[in-house]
């Protein structure tokens, strides 16, 4: 019953491996946006979208890492719960019999 969750952390290699490619990609991104043969408004604007859809995209993983974390939390509660309540459960003991003083 007891079923803790082990906390899973990614390696450098795969940590290194994210930052790299979102570097790269960046990277690239800008370089042809620079390249590119348009305006200087048509560039910019393009700028400004890859920097618009970068910050929302980290901004919709930290949301969704937060809502994970929080379902984390009440599952360990509820199950700290249900275990204090189990522990404290005896199937053989004879239920207590109201006295007349209880009524």
């Amino acid at each position: 019953m007891n079923e803790t969750p082990v906390k899973q952390q990614n390696t450098g290699a795969y940590y290194g491996q994210a930052v790299a490619s979102f570097g790269i990609a960046i990277g690239a991104v800008a370089l042809g946006i620079y390249n590119m043969d348009a305006d200087g408004w048509v560039r910019a604007f393009l700028g400004i979208a890859v920097l618009y859809l970068t910050t929302s995209a980290f901004t919709l993983a930290k949301v969704i890492r937060d809502r994970q974390e929080v379902t984390q939390i009440v599952s360990r509660v509820d199950q700290a719960r249900m275990e204090k309540i189990m522990t404290s459960y005896d199937p053989f003991a004879t239920p207590k019999q109201p006295t007349p003083q209880d009524r």
